[in-house]
């Protein structure tokens, strides 16, 4: 009897020890499965030019501007993490088309010829072109630039522009890989004028007033639209698209637009143009 009783002791600490044993593991099980959740979050590789300001600059080694904040934000509200970095206007495309960038945020202009190569998001920007001009030049509308010397940035919408106004005087229109190259050939007097997007003209005007520079509007610049690019037949954009339109409608991006350009965005115009 006390044999058998010892024994049935035995045997019940021994079921005792385990229950506890799987008690005690269920928490760390827990925390072991959220950690590799966070571990297989997915980063995203997102280029962009870094020489655009306020829309993507650099400032020290960081690169920032509206562009950026709502690269993260976008990233954020699909679910991933954003690794942005400033690769240059031209290298930008080339790692978007080898896929070697999963998007790349910078500006980008969509047009009929870059959706022959790209994919693109739905719109997220309003844009036009301006003239950026000495004040002194005379130079108050695009008739006043034909046969002036005008620097663009080379693939951009604003090149498009520019030898538009050129006509057969093209090789007036001066390209450069870098926005700011193309600046400070107006600022040395080496060209007339830049043609460039309205936010980053007024911006430049606004930062450099002992540059004794002006921007002109000119009612003949249609509007442009941004978008995200990637590349061809890639499966982020619709996911992108989607956290696009929530950021639209949530605030999110007025609170990131009003933060760098002080006014509402139009997102009523930008909402229609996803119609078109």
């Amino acid at each position: 009897m006390k044999k058998f009783s010892l024994l049935n002791f035995m045997l019940m600490l021994v079921i005792v020890a385990l229950l506890s044993a799987c008690g005690k593991s269920e928490p760390e099980s827990s925390q072991a499965v959220e950690k590799a959740a966070v571990e297989e979050k997915k980063i995203l590789r997102i280029v962009t030019d870094g020489a655009y300001a306020p829309m993507e600059y650099m400032e020290g080694e960081e690169v920032v501007g509206f562009g950026v904040d709502f690269a993260k934000a976008v990233a954020l509200e699909a679910g991933y993490e954003a690794d942005i970095e400033a690769v240059g206007w031209e290298p930008m495309f080339e790692e978007i088309e080898s896929k070697t960038a999963d998007m790349a945020i910078s500006s980008i202009t969509i047009t009929d010829k870059r959706k022959q190569t790209y994919d693109f998001s739905v719109p997220y920007y309003l844009s036009t072109h301006k003239i950026m001009v000495s004040k002194d030049s005379g130079i108050e509308s695009v008739t006043d630039l034909k046969g002036k010397k005008m620097a663009v940035l080379n693939g951009s919408t604003g090149q498009t522009a520019a030898k538009s106004i050129a006509g057969k005087y093209s090789q007036e229109v001066l390209k450069f890989a870098d926005h700011n190259l193309a600046i400070q050939e107006l600022v040395k007097g080496r060209a007339d004028a830049v043609i460039a997007d309205n936010a980053v003209v007024d911006y430049y005007v606004k930062m450099h007033s002992e540059q004794n520079l002006k921007a002109v509007t000119d009612d003949s610049f249609e509007n442009e639209f941004y978008g995200v690019l990637f590349p061809k037949g890639s499966g982020l954009k619709m996911e992108i698209d989607e956290a696009i339109n929530i950021l639209l409608d949530n605030g999110k991006y007025a609170e990131i637009y009003e933060k760098w350009f002080g006014i509402a965005p139009d997102i009523k115009t930008l909402k229609a143009q996803q119609l078109k």
